[in-house]
């Protein structure tokens, strides 16, 4: 089983790394001066190809994940720990080629699906955290993981912890559209959704570890 998540692992830092190469020439192109809010228009052609990419991103972790495993948590167990290092090494690779982000509290255009996604780089960094620990925790109970009782209830809370935290992403949305610089992360969004999600997953940790 080690040896498993090591190779998912390497995967992973393997397309963190192609992440970062890809992001190093487009800002190479479109911010020569070096990456700042408010965020320049691109072509629609380059805009519907950055698109593209960051679907097949995901396509791409997922498609691993559902080869490597066989049940629907160890799938999902696989592509929170790959998406989560992907993301880890995605910055990591970009702070060595580039010297950016130049702190934690930097912010970045996360993501363009479905709408825009930008916030400091800690906040993507600590959700990567929490997906890798939940994946870490069943690769490590495999046989506990796959038997211990997920209540409706939990499941509801650690989704809606999810939402919480794709809405502090998304709330500067407007703003940056329109070509303005965000004025301020909803830190208190975003930590009550951590919050709810790193609850479920104690609660899930405590009755895997004491059936392992």
């Amino acid at each position: 089983m080690r040896n498993k998540v090591l190779l998912l692992a390497a995967f992973a830092v393997a397309m963190g790394y192609l992440e970062a190469a890809v992001v190093v020439y487009l800002r190479a192109i479109v911010y020569p001066q070096g990456f700042a809010f408010p965020i320049k228009t691109i072509e629609l052609h380059l805009a519907a190809v950055e698109l593209g990419r960051e679907g097949a991103t995901i396509a791409m972790l997922l498609a691993v994940a559902f080869i490597a495993e066989a049940t629907r948590r160890g799938r999902f167990a696989c592509f929170m720990i790959l998406f989560g290092v992907w993301d880890l090494a995605y910055y990591l690779f970009l702070r060595v080629t580039i010297s950016w982000p130049e702190s934690l509290l930097t912010w970045d255009l996360l993501f363009l699906l479905p709408v825009i996604w930008t916030g400091p780089v800690l906040a993507p960094m600590l959700v990567s955290v929490l997906l890798i620990a939940a994946g870490l925790l069943y690769y490590f109970n495999r046989n506990a993981s796959e038997d211990v009782s997920i209540s409706a209830v939990e499941w509801a809370i650690a989704i809606a912890g999810g939402f919480v935290v794709f809405l502090a992403f998304a709330l500067n949305h407007g703003p940056v559209y329109a070509g303005a610089v965000p004025a301020r992360f909803p830190w208190e969004v975003f930590i009550a959704g951590m919050a709810m999600g790193t609850a479920i997953l104690a609660r899930v940790a405590r009755r895997v570890t004491s059936r392992a």
